[in-house]
């Protein structure tokens, strides 16, 4: 298994402050996460759990309502510590790259590490899908998740704002730029004669 190139696609759901009042000693934590293992372009293992917070332990109200999850959900999920363990075998299973749509989820995880004096689970490439698709597409501005999906006139998997769903759309979105970009890599436009064998479609005329 230490040879097989892998791709982790991950999201995670985070806490948010109230609208409107200040704590300076507030920063995010994950509440929730969703992890897409992929070996030679096939899902292998899909994880989904929610995570309990540790230093600020209830939800505020804007957080529950945005992302629709529960205080009960979050008091029932798993410690971070286990989050972590969890992350940290998956990269042991082969060679990974981390792939997520922004660079928040990883930004968070980093600080919750610190804070929680953990070590960071991952020492493998990061790449951020959402500028690899500005840079693709040339947009101005960085697309949301969904709207990029949209873009390809697809829809994202499940609900948005649901962590599992959120890391497959990104898988989904990782393997479509993919495509297009061995597309766009072939040296020369394709051309009528590339996508049709003539010799053999006058044989069937001879």
């Amino acid at each position: 298994m230490e040879g097989q190139l892998q791709h982790l696609f991950i999201d995670f759901e985070f806490t948010m402050p109230e609208k409107n009042k200040k704590n300076p000693d507030f920063y995010p934590e994950i509440i929730e996460a969703g992890i897409v293992v992929v070996q030679n372009g096939k899902i292998i293992e899909q994880f989904s759990s929610f995570v309990t917070p540790i230093k600020f332990s209830k939800l505020t109200d804007r957080c529950k309502s945005f992302l629709n999850i529960t205080q009960k959900q979050v008091d029932h999920g798993i410690a971070f510590q286990q989050l972590v363990q969890k992350l940290t075998e998956y990269q042991q299973l082969g060679q990974t790259t981390v792939v997520t749509w922004g660079n928040m989820d990883m930004k968070v995880l980093r600080i919750n590490c610190d804070k929680a004096k953990l070590k960071f689970p991952f020492t493998t490439k990061e790449i951020d899908l959402s500028m690899e698709y500005k840079r693709f597409f040339g947009d101005q501005n960085q697309t949301g998740l969904w709207k990029a999906v949209q873009e390809y006139g697809k829809e994202g998997t499940g609900k948005h704002h649901r962590a599992l769903d959120d890391a497959l759309t990104t898988y989904n979105i990782f393997r479509l730029v993919e495509k297009d970009k061995r597309y766009l890599e072939k040296p020369e436009p394709t051309t009528i004669g590339d996508r049709v064998d003539f010799s053999k479609f006058l044989n069937k005329f001879a």
